[in-house]
């Protein structure tokens, strides 16, 4: 639930009153008047940023001109001067937000930086950071993963032109700086390279000093300089950073280095907890993510629970009701906090929560929701120092404005629109649904913390759904049940923050306290991301969120007209938990997959490799974990598997190992098994770390090995050991290649299937394979090499003479896999073909004459009227065929 303020004094603040004070004073109309002009302001500063000067000018002296008709014509008195008086003041909203937009806009084309990048030139320049660094994920194209980078906003000072001139600016700049992903280093080997890992930890030190810089500090740096990829981004140039830690020419100001010395303290302070406690506490009270690790970044995402650590209103809002109470009864005799207690009067009380938010926007840096939060607190705080009483979506209205001229590129920020719009569902929305929810005696707290929930989520779905393509079915109960340890563990967050630069080791014991809430907010997050049903596919882009947003205004019309109607509502709730759970023998019921009693599962990952090996009830071998954790863990929980006795990493390519998180998250995992040849480097590096953080061991294949585990039985075929030798005594060549080291499995179940999976070995390796092996039987299943491609060995084909040979491949991929010529040789050797880029995800079931193959992507295609064709895309030719969405011998 993006940008949701979970704080239950607002929602009871907005509604007007306040429990247990005789005589409260009640709260008159809303007033609406700064709404009309904010969102008009809004508007014209999205639409204009990045558009031409002299159109922006026009529209600016248009709405002007016609604002000024409206206020200067004679006076009438009624509804006619209120309706102009309005629409005046929404035209120049608008006037404002374009003009706004206009001269940022004009900001970053002034000066020869944009001319520069449109020409992609090398410069020497003098930048000031402006933000904190953040680091962005690596993507795994092909078998490698591509460079991370870290990302800083900069202002570029001075710059140094290919001819030498030199010029004072002021532009600011993306910075870019390429992170090697840990794919070079050498070839690596069959021993820990030193070479390796002497790369390794200087690619460390370079990140960990490009993570460490502050806001203001000074830096000269040189690169090439690229065009913004989209006309309203707010830089007027991408710099390209060569390589190597900054250079350092000014340091930060006095005011930034106390700022990251508090970050730094409460960092240091929280060392020693568990790791998800470690990685989320800095996250809920400062923003600080760093730590938190690709799993538990996925988990808070499925369950809408990302602005817990986006340093939202709710932060703030704990902070200053330690300070002022509810900001319902900031202005009564009656009111509490500290303040009262301190002797502070209201104006007092107003500087001092001021000075508070300040100091809160400097050390949680000055992000969309911080913004928005501080803005909206200094207009609540401005009223209580005056005395006049003030609703908060007038304040809300305010902070809107003034956002948008201060900072016009907020206009176009998601996360500041999620943040809006949560905090108008909270003092709008929420109030009346929590009214009606006590109206049907539900308690007062469960009724208002259920109404914020639903509320933000309500009016947030849709817009997730724009760029994330997905809604969330447990972010309401997630969000219940997070709530009530947020503001314990952000309070003895702060408490911590402020005690580590003078005493760390109170600091480090109120850490060791807040690690109880912080934790229990993590498992809920884990929880819910583990259910089957936790998130569904939605389309994207704006056409998807009007499509949500349609289905949500239906789905409360028939909420409300249902709502006296307990039993209609149980049984929606049932089916909607149902959803959510996905019992399997339900799930196969509904949509045949899995198949009952399967064997073999080859996952849908995309250009990758992972599948699944049962081993009981329950439980699977699973064999390489894709490119993608998400993939992974979604194949594996639909396949039912939570028990995981091996994880067996054919090879270190990204393409076989970067979904290990996935495969790993919320099952019990005994082992990781992994080729003897420890190259790519980083990706060793990656599983090690990977495994370690949730304390499993990794152990290497042993040519000539056999396991055991439950109706399965497997041995090790390939790579033979460093000398070159192998069980029957013929000689071969150890590899030196990734893939020529993939681990070879023979694998043999209970019921008679036998299974060969070939990684991806290429022709040297597979003749390798036949000739240290000259009694390889045939098989019943093979997984074909290296995503099918065209460099496959004839002579093991026809060795192993399979009767259904199945190729994980993306569809689309860039390398043309599976290769047509590979796809003929296996069917002219009378074999039936799979593939998961055109029939999704494949399982094995039964035995002998009644083994067969059940394709899901098939199956749901066979529905809508597909018929039986070849994996080549033609007619099957004749032979062992495939019936309606199976195969069968």
């Amino acid at each position: 639930m993006a940008g949701t303020e979970t704080v239950r004094g607002t929602v009871r603040a907005a509604s007007g009153g306040r429990r247990g004070v005789a005589g409260a004073r009640r709260e008159g109309p809303v007033d609406l008047r700064l709404v009309g002009p904010a969102l008009a302001a809004w508007a014209a500063a999205a639409l204009t940023l990045g558009a031409p000067g002299g159109g922006t000018a026009l529209a600016v002296g248009l709405c002007g001109v016609v604002a000024g008709v409206l206020l200067l014509r004679p006076r009438r008195r009624g509804r006619w001067r209120g309706t102009a008086v309005a629409a005046a003041g929404v035209l120049l909203g608008a006037a404002a937000g374009a003009a706004s937009a206009g001269l940022h806009g004009a900001d970053l084309r002034r000066g020869p930086v944009p001319g520069l990048a449109e020409e992609h030139a090398r410069v020497v320049a003098d930048v000031t950071v402006t933000s904190d660094p953040r680091r962005s994920a690596p993507r795994v194209h092909g078998n490698r993963t591509a460079d991370a980078s870290v990302l800083t906003n900069a202002e570029v000072t001075e710059v140094t032109a290919p001819d030498g001139a030199v010029t004072r600016v002021r532009t600011p700049v993306l910075l870019i700086t390429r992170l090697p992903s840990g794919e070079r280093g050498g070839s690596g080997g069959w021993e820990p390279n030193a070479e390796a890992r002497r790369t390794a930890d200087t690619d460390e030190e370079v990140t960990s000093a490009w993570m460490r810089l502050l806001p203001s500090t000074g830096l000269r740096l040189s690169g090439r300089l690229a065009p913004p990829r989209r006309p309203g981004d707010p830089y007027g140039a991408a710099l390209y950073v060569d390589g190597g830690p900054p250079r350092i020419t000014t340091p930060p100001n006095a005011v930034q280095r106390a700022a990251g010395s508090l970050r730094e303290g409460l960092r240091t302070a929280t060392d020693g907890l568990p790791p998800d406690p470690r990685a989320l506490l800095p996250g809920l009270v400062v923003g600080d993510t760093t730590r938190m690790t690709q799993d538990l970044r996925a988990a808070f995402e499925t369950t809408d629970l990302t602005h817990l650590t986006a340093v939202s209103g709710s932060n703030l809002s704990i902070v200053l009701i330690l300070l002022i109470g509810p900001a319902g009864m900031a202005l009564h005799a009656e009111r509490r906090g500290m303040a009262p207690r301190l002797g502070l009067s209201l104006r007092v009380t107003a500087v001092a929560g001021g000075a508070l938010t300040l100091a809160f926007v400097l050390v949680c840096r000055p992000d969309p929701s911080v913004l928005r939060a501080a803005a909206c607190g200094l207009v609540t705080l401005l009223a209580i120092g005056t005395g006049r009483r003030r609703s908060l979506i007038p304040a809300l209205a305010a902070a809107v404005l003034l956002l948008v001229l201060y900072e016009p590129w907020l206009a176009r920020s998601y996360g500041f629109l999620l943040s809006v719009l949560a905090t108008g569902a909270l003092l709008a929305i929420a109030p009346r649904w929590s009214a009606a929810l006590r109206a049907r005696r539900v308690p007062a707290r469960v009724a208002e913390a259920l109404a914020a929930a639903a509320a933000a989520q309500a009016v947030c779905a849709p817009v997730v759904a724009v760029f994330a393509a997905r809604v969330s079915l447990v972010a309401v109960p997630c969000n219940l049940f997070a709530e009530f340890a947020v503001a314990p563990a952000t309070v003895l967050g702060f408490v911590t923050l402020a005690l580590a630069p003078v005493a760390m080791q109170a600091a480090r014991l109120v850490a060791e306290c807040a690690a109880w809430p912080t934790g229990w907010v993590a498992a809920v997050a884990r929880t819910g991301a583990a259910l089957p049903g936790a998130r569904v596919d939605w389309p994207d882009g704006w056409w998807g969120g009007l499509l949500l947003a349609a289905v949500t205004v239906v789905l409360l019309a028939a909420g409300r007209r249902l709502a006296g109607r307990p039993w209609v509502l149980l049984g929606c709730a049932v089916l909607l938990l149902v959803a959510v759970v996905r019992p399997v023998p339900l799930t196969r019921l509904v949509v045949g997959w899995p198949p009952p009693g399967w064997v073999f599962a080859l996952c849908d990952v995309g250009q990758g490799d992972a599948m699944a090996l049962a081993a009981g009830e329950g439980a699977a071998v699973v064999v390489d974990a894709g490119p993608d954790p998400e993939s992974a863990d979604r194949c594996l929980r639909e396949l039912g598997v939570h028990r995981v006795p091996m994880v067996l990493l054919t090879h270190f390519h990204a393409d076989h190992v970067a979904g290990l998180p996935g495969v790993l998250r919320g099952r019990d995992v005994g082992v990781v098994q992994t080729t003897g040849l420890l190259a790519p480097p980083g990706r060793v590096a990656f599983v090690h770390r990977t495994a370690a953080a949730v304390e499993v061991p990794v152990v290497r294949a042993v040519p000539g090995e056999r396991r055991r585990a439950g109706t399965l039985d497997w041995e090790v075929l390939w790579p033979p050991d460093p000398a070159g030798t192998t069980d029957s005594g013929a000689l071969v060549t150890a590899p030196d290649e990734p893939n020529d080291a993939s681990v070879t499995l023979l694998v043999r179940t209970r019921s008679g299937v036998s299974l060969l999976l070939l990684g991806d070995l290429e022709p040297p390796a597979q003749r390798g394979l036949t000739r240290a092996h000259p009694d390889l039987p045939p098989v019943d299943v093979l997984k074909v090499a290296h995503h099918g491609s065209a460099h496959q060995d004839p002579g093991l084909l026809h060795r192993v003479r399979p009767r259904l040979a199945v190729v994980s491949a993306g569809r689309d991929n860039p390398y043309g896999h599976p290769s047509p010529r590979t796809l003929a040789a296996l069917e002219d050797s009378g074999a039936a073909v799979l593939r998961t880029d055109r029939d999704g995800a494949i399982a094995v079931t039964g035995a002998g004459p009644d083994l067969r193959a059940v394709t899901r992507r098939r199956r749901l295609r066979r529905a809508a009227g597909a018929g039986p064709r070849s994996a080549a895309g033609g007619r099957r030719r004749p032979g062992p065929h495939r019936t309606g969405t199976a195969w069968s011998p």
